[in-house]
This record gives C-alpha cells, sequence and structure tokens, in this order.
C-alpha cells in the first residue's frame, strides 16, 4: 500500500534525526493520509481515495467533482 495522496500527490520524503550529540541518522516523513469515502453527485456513484489533509482541504474549497478531474489531468489519480 503505498503512501501517496491521491489528490496532491504528496509522498514520502528522506531527512535526517538528529540527536543532541548532532549525530545524523537516515528518517522518513510520511504524509498525513486517510482512506475516504467520497459521493460523486453527477455520477451518482461513492469514490474511496486515499487523500492527505491538505487534500481535504481542497476538497472541501473545490469539491469533489473538480478535483478529481484535475487530479486525473495531473496523473495523480489512475482511473
Amino acid at each position: 500500500m503505498s503512501k501517496v495522496c491521491q489528490i496532491t500527490g504528496k509522498r514520502a520524503i528522506s531527512g535526517n534525526n538528529v540527536s543532541h550529540a548532532h549525530n545524523k541518522t537516515k528518517r522518513k516523513f510520511y504524509p498525513n493520509l486517510f482512506e475516504k469515502r467520497f459521493f460523486i453527485e453527477g455520477e451518482q456513484k461513492w469514490v474511496k481515495l486515499k487523500v492527505s489533509s491538505a487534500g481535504l482541504k481542497l476538497i472541501d474549497k473545490k469539491g469533489v467533482a473538480a478535483v478529481i478531474k484535475e487530479a486525473k489531468e495531473k496523473g495523480f489519480l489512475k482511473k
């Protein structure tokens, strides 16, 4: 199960854990993902998406249908 937002395309990035002694070890920063179901009124069906919290805010702002259309154009959503 990949940890990638289907709306914004956010994915895990790498960085460092830094100790008090300033020793560095590699780690990953994962996006804040949720698996949510959305109802598309134009098509009268439910769609299950893996979205980040930023993706949820975008859906609240623009609407599900518009955001899904943009995600398909950008290649984040493959359906």
